[in-house]
């Protein structure tokens, strides 16, 4: 999609600071971390939310919590615990209109998810 900024990130038209690419997802920063650890896993396809999923490949969609796990490691949070959370649509505060995991951690995160 032209315009959407992941869909940018991807394609390396906008910086960003990288933690882990393949092929067929794209691992990085988020620019207003939540916790001390904020990483966003997006698939390199776009796809808008859990809810389009359905145009993506059931292995991508494995790959894709197979590499929030991976990056979890990398950055030592399974020592400790993360969370991951995929927003979906205006109420679940989805900002930006393309399939994407937080994965958060670095501190004890809040009980609540709100």
């Amino acid at each position: 999609m032209e315009d959407c900024i992941f869909c940018k990130i991807v394609r390396g038209e906008i910086p960003t600071k990288k933690v882990y690419e393949d092929e067929r997802v794209l691992a990085f920063y988020d620019v207003a971390p939540q916790a001390p650890v904020h990483v966003l896993i997006v698939p390199k396809a776009h796809s808008q939310d859990l809810l389009d999923s359905r145009a993506l490949d059931d292995a991508l969609l494995a790959h894709l919590l197979r590499t929030a796990a991976e990056v979890a490691v990398m950055l030592g949070l399974d020592k400790t615990g993360f969370r991951i959370v995929s927003n979906c649509g205006e109420d679940g505060r989805q900002s930006v209109k393309h399939l994407h995991i937080h994965l958060l951690g670095g501190q004890k995160l809040s009980e609540r998810m709100s």
